[in-house]
């Protein structure tokens, strides 16, 4: 039997998403500072900055408001892959031990982009080295609703 420190490290959250828009402009969303902002966090944490240098070894910092209290969130990480329009790497870091999820670690994100037959695109999400369930569960409700805040996005890009 593994470690608990092996276990906790594998934790992954993987979550697919069909938008109804061409691969080309879910692509934009990702790469593009000034999309990125119009739907990044959940709608409970906006993203009110980001800022991005999109090349393997680019960094990349997105901060996140609370839309109930006087609170920001930072985050921020490193592009490993960048292959347009259908792969994104990067390392995942909430800058401060402010978060509720504690003392922060870095994770990895990977973002798989198909252009499907009817001008749709399938996204495959993955973040891989959570530290714990209550985290996992944390981040698949962001993720959840941050994607739902790019589907509006994209509905709006694409009527």
């Amino acid at each position: 039997m593994a470690p608990a420190t092996d276990r906790l490290a594998s934790l992954s959250l993987t979550l697919r998403r069909i938008f109804d828009a061409p691969r080309e402009l879910v692509w934009r969303a990702w790469s593009q500072p000034e999309m990125l902002v119009a739907w990044l966090g959940p709608p409970e944490w906006p993203a009110v900055s980001t800022e991005q240098d999109l090349r393997p070894g680019g960094a990349w910092r997105a901060c996140l408001r609370s839309t109930t209290e006087d609170r920001v969130l930072w985050q921020g990480g490193v592009y490993r892959e960048v292959v347009p329009p259908e792969r994104l790497v990067f390392s995942f870091k909430w800058e401060s031990d402010d978060h509720e999820d504690g003392v922060p670690v870095e994770t990895l994100v990977t973002v798989l982009l198909t252009e499907l037959p009817d001008g749709r695109t399938q996204m495959d999400f993955t973040q891989q080295g959570l530290k714990s369930e209550e985290s996992l569960a944390g981040h698949r409700h962001g993720w959840m609703g941050t994607f739902d805040r790019l589907e509006q996005l994209l509905h709006r890009r694409t009527t």
